[in-house]
């Protein structure tokens, strides 16, 4: 296993994490729980393999991660592992919300103290907001202090502006955000984040599974040293310096040692090889008859429609061949909270986007068809 320095927190931490969202499950009364000999296994396994971070939140499974996390911390007779959970700031209304929720993540750990707390899934906006009515910053600072947390976190879904707007705050020990090898958009921040000396983890290092839909063709044109498209993705991650710790939901024991495998490699990719995957990359957008780069210089959008996002989800389907993704991110828009809640349905045809575009991109006509390749059918 590689480790790297983990911001100033002088944590030496490993390359890979392990993120306990996709625990594996066994149906209980017609229920899914986890399965708690496969998941505990799953999580030992990693730890033999050096995987020293190790990630959940308040909602995981319904507030069983946090559980079998904790039994699998006290089973473990090893290495040190840092222990990662975060704060739920939708059920955060008034001062005491937070260290409740806190203390009863405590108890579901069976943990004196949690290692890394993050503010869950914040812009900078809505940290702000959430903050007005509950006064999560000073509870956070509390509970530091008190030694209940020994690390403040945040985790993000918005861009690298905000990223860098929570890390000039001065508040935060790391941050969890997404990069993969189709969203690169919070790159910037990561950088930004790891040279002002906060630890950066990534989650999604393929987009949820997604990647390992990824056409091979390519990759094996080009002579890269893959087995497969998640192997791809996970070094794709690992090759960049500036990301401390990506997570994996591994859920058997065979993606632990796959994983652990690439994360064990001191040189994921060379230096022709990255330029390579960049070239496949290229290559594969270039293969979508909409070539939306992604610049953002259509928005604002009067009818508040996030026309990037829709039509990236549109190139997931058309291109990378990631069709049920698609689907089912396009049909949860406004009912998940860290995507844009209106959908192309909205679009008032005003034509202010078609003005603003560069790459002069028939803007209403494509909503219009991406709503009825993507949108639920009706009954």
């Amino acid at each position: 296993m590689e480790y790297r320095d983990f911001g100033n927190t002088g944590i030496r931490i490993s390359r890979l994490g392990f993120g306990a969202m996709r625990l594996p499950e066994k149906t209980v009364k017609g229920k899914n729980r986890i399965d708690r000999d496969a998941a505990i296994a799953a999580i030992l396994e990693s730890f033999k393999y050096g995987v020293n971070y190790i990630d959940s939140a308040w909602g995981y499974h319904d507030g069983e991660s946090e559980v079998v996390v904790g039994e699998a911390l006290r089973a473990w007779k090893g290495h040190k592992v840092y222990t990662a959970t975060k704060s739920p700031g939708h059920i955060v209304n008034k001062p005491g919300d937070y260290r409740r929720i806190l203390e009863t993540q405590l108890k579901r750990l069976k943990m004196d103290s949690v290692d890394f707390y993050h503010f869950h899934g914040i812009g900078y906006k809505s940290l702000l907001d959430v903050d007005k009515k509950g006064k999560w910053i000073k509870a956070a600072e509390k509970a530091k202090s008190e030694g209940l947390i020994n690390n403040i976190s945040f985790s993000i879904h918005s861009g690298p502006k905000d990223i860098k707007k929570l890390v000039d705050m001065g508040l935060f020990a790391s941050l969890l955000c997404q990069y993969n090898l189709l969203d690169q958009e919070n790159k910037e921040g990561i950088a930004y984040a790891k040279e002002k000396g906060v630890g950066t983890v990534i989650m999604g290092p393929c987009g949820g599974s997604r990647l390992t839909e990824l056409p091979v063709k390519l990759s094996k044109e080009m002579k890269l040293p893959v087995k497969n498209s998640a192997e791809l993705a996970f070094r794709f991650v690992f090759a960049n310096p500036d990301i401390d710790c990506a997570l994996s939901g591994m859920s058997t024991l065979k993606m632990v040692r796959e994983d652990a495998l690439w994360a064990s490699d001191p040189e994921p990719l060379t230096k022709k090889q990255m330029k390579a995957v960049h070239t496949m990359m290229k290559r594969l957008k270039k293969l979508s008859e909409l070539y939306c780069t992604g610049c953002r210089y259509c928005l604002p959008c009067p009818a508040e429609i996030d026309i990037p996002y829709i039509f990236g989800l549109y190139t997931s389907y058309n291109v990378y061949g990631m069709k049920d993704y698609a689907k089912v991110s396009y049909q949860n828009m406004g009912k998940w909270p860290w995507v844009p809640k209106i959908n192309a349905a909205a679009c008032t045809e005003c034509g202010a986007c078609e003005k603003k575009c560069p790459q002069k991109i028939k803007v209403r006509a494509q909503l219009k068809k991406t709503h009825g390749l993507l949108a639920a059918p009706k009954s």
